[in-house]
């Protein structure tokens, strides 16, 4: 089975405005609304922009999977374009659009979505919206803050949070749609659902062909009294072939565009009284103006990515430097070859970067020391400054020191015997010792100690195995 498309395209300025900032397009394989913002002339330019780089993919050949691709794409490419404008003329900042694409290949849909235009449905009597909106209160009615009837009548419900502006962030949404025959399709602008409700929509596209639906929705838009250009596009899902007499349909501002006007300028609207354009009083501002979330301006764009940039590599050289600079004042004890040193630095090693140096070689030599003391030294001992760092090589001096007096082996003591003979020239004969018993409370004990110093703080001698 064959499905096409049976479609209509109609976009109003409104009863308020006096220039039009939708676009819309519709033709047999790609339905598209973009709704521009930002004040003066930039919105025509922003949805107009966006309209003809998407319309593009209105072509045969897109199917399945790469409809996602193509969309994204052309979404991008409209993103990029935006930009372009904005660095060619400074007055257009802040312009931005919403796009609501439905691309067609006969058997499915592929939905691509940014900002708060909306597509909807209508299979077996039931609307269902397929967008999802990018607005602020959405976002409330999505945490349960407020219900859907709440954000009809909402103060901020036309505050929009994701919109095509020609920054890098600016992602649609992407779905695949089901489609079938008997299906109707429409997107609309904001200018519509703000102002008549769900019911009212279902009523008007329950019945009517595409022409007599697009009529009838933006007369209730207007009777409602939307201060708001209004645009609509509706198709029926068909089972026949697409005609090849089947013409695409442009309207809104890229319609204007295309044939050759320009819309009212910013000189030209005020000089009209831009407050009374837009609905109110020479004080008034513009809606428009302030319809999605303040955002950095664009002006100089290059300027500020590169003091961005400067900045950025100013804080990682600055943090380098003072992390460098800390690392100088560090001081440890370690080995260079076979003696003693102090290091000045840390005891780190990083690619290209030498974090520390010798600052005082020692006469002390590392085998001197027992094997404990060695194997710190080894693994370097660490120091809160200079003075700590000569104090612990003094301890070490010391501990050699100890270690060499007490390996040295002390030579033996004599006791001369007495020459003198008795006086009556007889031997005498010395009666021998009687034994001596020692209490066994003031015996010595067996058993080594295992202080690591003597009683005056000296070294113990068992402490200095391993001097060599």
């Amino acid at each position: 089975m064959t499905l096409s498309l049976d479609y209509a395209a109609l976009s109003d300025v409104g009863r308020v405005r006096r220039n039009n900032e939708d676009s819309a397009y519709a033709g047999p394989y790609l339905l598209l609304l973009a709704d521009g913002m930002g004040g003066a002339a930039a919105g025509e330019v922003a949805s107009a922009a966006a309209v003809q780089v998407i319309r593009r993919l209105d072509k045969p050949g897109i199917t399945g999977p790469d409809m996602m691709e193509a969309l994204a794409g052309a979404v991008h490419r409209a993103n990029e374009r935006l930009s372009e404008l904005v660095e060619e003329d400074p007055e257009r900042e802040g312009m931005g659009s919403t796009v609501t694409a439905l691309l067609f290949d006969g058997q499915e849909l592929g939905l691509a979505h940014l900002g708060d235009s909306r597509a909807y449905r209508m299979r077996d009597g039931r609307l269902q919206q397929l967008s999802h909106d990018h607005t602020f209160v959405q976002s409330l009615v999505d945490e349960g803050r407020i219900s859907r009837k709440e954000a009809f009548t909402h103060p901020h419900r036309n505050l929009i949070l994701r919109v095509l502006d020609g920054r890098p962030d600016s992602d649609p949404d992407l779905e695949m749609l089901d489609v079938r025959a008997g299906d109707r399709l429409m997107l609309c602008s904001d200018g519509l659902p703000d102002y008549v409700s769900d019911q009212v929509i279902a009523t008007s596209m329950a019945e009517g062909t595409p022409d007599s639906v697009v009529v009838d929705l933006i007369t209730h838009a207007l009777e409602a009294g939307s201060n708001d250009n209004v645009t609509c596009v509706v198709a029926d899902v068909i089972e026949t072939e697409p005609t090849s007499g089947t013409q695409p349909q442009l309207v809104g501002a890229a319609a204007e565009l295309a044939q050759g006007g320009t819309g009212p300028a910013t000189s030209t609207l005020r000089a009209q009284g831009g407050g009374e354009a837009a609905g109110g009083g020479a004080g008034d501002v513009d809606p428009e103006e302030l319809r999605y979330a303040p955002r950095a301006p664009k002006r100089f764009l290059w300027l500020r990515r590169l003091a961005v940039l400067a900045v950025l590599l100013g804080l990682v050289v600055g943090g380098g430097w003072f992390a460098y600079s800390w690392t100088q004042k560090q001081y440890y004890v370690g080995t260079d070859g076979d003696y003693v040193a102090i290091f000045k630095g840390v005891d780190q090693q990083i690619p290209g970067l030498t974090l520390s140096s010798m600052y005082e070689k020692q006469t002390l030599q590392v085998d001197k020391l027992p094997t404990y003391s060695r194997e710190q030294v080894e693994g370097t001992i660490q120091a809160d400054d200079l003075s700590a760092a000569r104090s612990i090589v003094g301890e070490l001096q010391r501990t050699a020191e100890e270690c060499a007096a007490k390996q040295t082996p002390k030579p033996p003591t004599t006791t001369p015997k007495p020459s003198t003979p008795p006086a009556s020239g007889k031997p005498v004969t010395t009666p021998p010792n009687p034994p001596v018993t020692v209490p066994a409370s003031t015996a010595p004990s067996s058993t080594p100690s295992t202080t690591t110093s003597t009683p005056d703080g000296s070294v113990n001698p068992d402490d200095c195995d391993g001097v060599r």
